[in-house]
């Protein structure tokens, strides 16, 4: 019987963590998306594309579209973006120009001790996800 309940007190802290961690990469992908999408826009419209982040609220958006993308509020968000690019304490974003490249940057992701990375490299372009 006590292992029994011992079994079931350590039943939640597994469910929640293994649910933030669902959520952390949930919203790493979401937010890599956002950045691919931006690319490819500036790249197929020949036009300047900026993907603005607000790391307080979690919430970004993709000049040209209406929608704002929000991401867990377990989820917290650290930019680190070329100093032309950020314009408040929480607020900055990265830029993709015509020919694919940026003004790259990274975005940590972390809930807890788990980490992700996105990585914009500024020559290319291209997104990448490291843990």
């Amino acid at each position: 019987m006590v292992i029994m309940g011992l079994a079931y007190s350590l039943v939640p802290p597994l469910f929640s963590s293994g649910s933030s961690g669902a959520e952390l990469k949930s919203a790493t992908r979401q937010l890599a998306a956002g950045l691919r999408k931006a690319r490819s826009e500036a790249i197929s419209r020949k036009r300047e594309t900026f993907l603005a982040l607000d790391v307080e609220q979690r919430k970004f958006k993709i000049s040209g579209d209406s929608r704002v993308f929000s991401l867990s509020r377990k989820v917290e968000v650290k930019l680190h973006a070329a100093q032309s690019e950020l314009f408040s304490g929480h607020t900055g974003g990265i830029r993709f120009f015509p020919d694919g490249s940026s003004t790259g940057g990274r975005i940590t992701l972390a809930v807890g001790d788990l980490i992700y990375q996105i990585d914009v490299d500024w020559m290319t372009g291209r997104v990448t996800i490291g843990e």
